[in-house]
């Protein structure tokens, strides 16, 4: 909150009840529910993470808001709504996230997550109090309605104007949502598309905007917005009128490749039969930001049988100085660049453990090494050729690493935890979860301070990574 302001409760009050969406409560859901009905139908989606949606008079663009909100199932419980939107009224520096009192519709009111609301303010510089900026500002109210009649009372928001139109403002604002961008949460962008052109103007130029988005890529959203601005189209105030909002959450998605947008509809206001003109309109997309989950990670019996025997027969050939060489045939998965550990045991004793995250080599030949790599492993003895017979072989082969931002993403027992900051990093494998006890916050905690070396809080300021183990030795054979 701003120096020297002192918190007083206030809830906000509607204001363009009546001019945006009834301002009578049954007439508002009368009037919602038949947008409903006109909607685009729930799609095959995995999980809806973002939707972009129109601001405009129901009248216009309360079809195209519907479509959006109808791709939420109604089954669907999000901890908090994020909705971002871009100041109509006010410019100042940063986001006003308002944090004092609940959304006011006719007749009802929107739980706002003020805990949530207070504590961007505290951490993030670019986050502020200013409830002026939310006063007359329409773009969050007109969305309310709609997430109600599909969240119903479960509905929660902490609702943002975003002030700046600088980018590196607008970057700074991601990276403060960067730990509240998890699947618990739902984030909407609110905006109109191209504004005043001609009806074929205005669905040219929404359509190149909209294919820019479904790229996933913020630095192509801003080539195309600069490309549509140049080309001077006659009457065409912006391409795109919520364009910092929608570049806040391009910045939060890209680089993540379960992410995919898609679009569900358009229409403009030169489409309204009864009060639209086609020589001056504003365009409306519904979009949605949906994410595919991994292909679950798993090795077949078959597969880790043969891997086993090739990290024992390299054992062999190793410890007795004989000559090796790799199957000639072999499933396709040896050939991918997976990361694995092999550990070495004799009866329950660990005797050696050694691998790598990245590799570029066929995940076969990292077995390879790394069984090699074990066996000198610096912490205990070399093994030599009279234990070999002893031993038990465990391989763990890891999935690709995944950058979290937040440990709520990492679970425990699922997830290894792979921490990194300058030259020092460590790493927990997910079996390490069984053995040790630890809480979620305790294993991360002796991670940082055990492997890393960064001391117990070190990861609070260091890159995090989670991962998956297909984990198998030779006792499973047995």
């Amino acid at each position: 909150m701003d120096p020297g302001d002192t918190y007083t409760h206030r809830d906000r009050e509607p204001a363009v009840a009546g001019q945006f969406y009834p301002a009578n409560k049954d007439q508002l859901s009368h009037e919602v529910n038949k947008l409903f009905a006109q909607a685009v139908p729930l799609g095959n989606w995995n999980m809806v993470r973002a939707l972009i949606s129109p601001h405009a008079g129901y009248v216009f663009s309360g079809k195209i808001a519907a479509s959006a909100y109808n791709q939420i199932s109604k089954k669907t419980n999000y901890n908090n709504v994020f909705i971002l939107a871009s100041s109509h009224y006010v410019g100042f520096r940063g986001a006003s996230v308002y944090s004092r009192g609940d959304f006011l519709l006719p007749g009802r009111n929107v739980r706002v997550d003020q805990g949530t609301a207070q504590k961007l303010i505290r951490e993030n510089n670019l986050f502020t109090d200013y409830p002026e900026a939310h006063g007359q500002e329409h773009s969050i109210e007109v969305q309310l309605p709609f997430l109600q009649h599909q969240l119903g009372d479960n509905l929660r928001i902490v609702p943002i104007v975003i002030g700046t139109n600088r980018i590196d403002d607008i970057q700074e604002i991601a990276a403060g949502l960067k730990p509240y961008f998890i699947p618990e949460n739902l984030f909407v962008v609110s905006t109109d598309f191209s504004h005043y052109p001609s009806w074929d103007n205005a669905c040219k130029t929404d359509k190149l905007t909209a294919e820019a988005i479904l790229k996933n890529d913020p630095e192509e959203f801003l080539k195309i917005r600069q490309i549509i601005k140049e080309r001077h189209i006659p009457d065409l105030a912006t391409p795109i009128c919520g364009w910092t909002s929608m570049l806040t959450l391009l910045y939060l998605s890209a680089g993540n490749q379960q992410l995919h947008y898609h679009l569900i509809d358009y229409c403009n206001s030169g489409d309204n039969q009864l009060y639209g003109e086609k020589g001056r309109v504003v365009g409306y997309h519904a979009i949605i930001l949906e994410e595919i989950p991994d292909e679950k990670f798993q090795i077949t019996r078959d597969e880790q049988k043969q891997l086993l025997a090739v990290s024992r027969e390299k054992l062999k050939s190793y410890l007795n100085d004989t000559s090796f060489s790799f199957p000639s045939a072999y499933p396709p998965l040896f050939d991918r660049e997976l990361g694995a550990f092999v550990s070495l045991y004799k009866r329950t004793e660990l005797r050696g453990c050694m691998g790598r995250f990245q590799c570029s080599e066929p995940l076969m030949r990292t077995i390879a090494e790394m069984t090699i790599a074990s066996a000198n492993d610096s912490r205990f003895l070399p093994i030599t050729a009279d234990e070999a017979d002893e031993l038990t072989i465990e391989i763990s082969v890891l999935s690709p690493l995944k950058r979290i931002h937040s440990i709520d993403e990492f679970e425990l027992g699922k997830h290894g935890i792979y921490i990194r900051k300058d030259f020092n990093s460590g790493t927990f494998l997910p079996q390490v979860a069984k053995k040790s006890n630890w809480t979620r916050e305790e294993f991360i905690a002796h991670c940082s301070h055990d492997k890393a070396h960064l001391g117990w809080n070190g990861w609070k300021t260091a890159e995090l990574y989670t991962y998956e183990a297909c984990v198998f030795s030779d006792n499973d054979f047995k």
